[in-house]
């Protein structure tokens, strides 16, 4: 199941996405909606396959009239993970980790595909980072490794854009992750039972203005998705719509020689097999 939340007319909306690559939806105007994907997902119990049929009976959705949301607009938790792959921990000049390294992200920078990721008019260092999403679908502490897949609800992609400049202005990151409008989320929200078990051994990859800039396997992963939800679930309880950002592979442009960064009119592309395209323009911002 691939599911889309947009916005129309003012109005919240979900859709699904059927044969053909046709949105069928509705919104929160509509009797029958059946509430946001956060909702569904905090109440289980098949809430998902019911949404489904109900917006199976809406109406089609013409892509270019509406805006792509973020699949989840108020996650409770964002949990990103650095260095997750061992190139990118080489080309950062780090070692490898030996447990996960965690940071958080915050709902207030969310973007969803197709909106323009914002560069800061404090920075001229505005980076890429092409990552894949865990979406927690069931409520856990201290979950086992061999039962952590059955936490996740679904998948769908990230841009974490990073403020190089001020990320690295302290050890801690939390600030030059964090700028409003940086990190951009979505378009699909895929269950997981449409894709293989932790999104195993699938091509990640990153476009700017069409040059590939990242390319890697899912599997080159450090911790795989099943470890990181059990070693996250020892320290915190995770609850439903919680994102897992589980971290980018090497390539980034604050890695090269010379740097390369995103600017204004750029087009950041995130793809990765049975999730679809994250897509972005990039603007700058404007002040008052």
């Amino acid at each position: 199941m691939k599911l889309v939340s947009f916005i129309q007319d003012g109005r919240t909306g979900l859709a699904a996405e059927f044969d053909g690559g046709r949105l069928v939806g509705l919104d929160e105007s509509d009797a029958a909606y059946p509430g946001n994907l956060h909702l569904l997902l905090s109440r289980g119990n098949g809430s998902l396959q019911a949404a489904e049929k109900a917006l199976a009976g809406g109406r089609e959705i013409d892509r270019a009239a509406i805006e792509f949301a973020p699949p989840i607009a108020q996650p409770g938790k964002i949990i990103c993970i650095g260095l997750n792959y061992k190139d990118h921990a080489d080309e950062s000049g780090m070692e490898a980790p030996t447990h996960p390294t965690v940071f958080a992200r915050f709902a207030s920078g969310l973007v969803g595909s197709d909106q323009p990721m914002v560069l800061p008019n404090d920075s001229a260092a505005f980076d890429y980072e092409g990552e894949f999403v865990a979406v927690i679908g069931k409520r856990g502490r201290r979950i086992p490794r061999e039962r952590a897949l059955d936490h996740v609800a679904g998948y769908s992609l990230f841009n974490d854009g990073s403020i190089r400049d001020v990320q690295f202005q302290t050890s801690q990151w939390t600030v030059g992750k964090n700028y409003d409008g940086t990190g951009a989320f979505g378009p699909y929200f895929v269950t997981a039972d449409a894709l293989p078990k932790g999104c195993e051994g699938l091509r990640l990859v990153t476009r700017l203005n069409g040059q590939v800039l990242q390319d890697a396997s899912t599997s080159d992963m450090i911790f795989d998705v099943a470890t990181l939800i059990s070693q996250l679930s020892n320290a915190f309880t995770l609850e439903p719509g919680d994102l897992i950002v589980t971290g980018t592979p090497s390539g980034v442009g604050g890695a090269r020689n010379p740097p390369l960064y995103m600017k204004e009119g750029d087009v950041c592309e995130i793809e990765m097999e049975g999730l679809g395209i994250l897509r972005n323009s990039i603007v700058a911002e404007k002040v008052g």
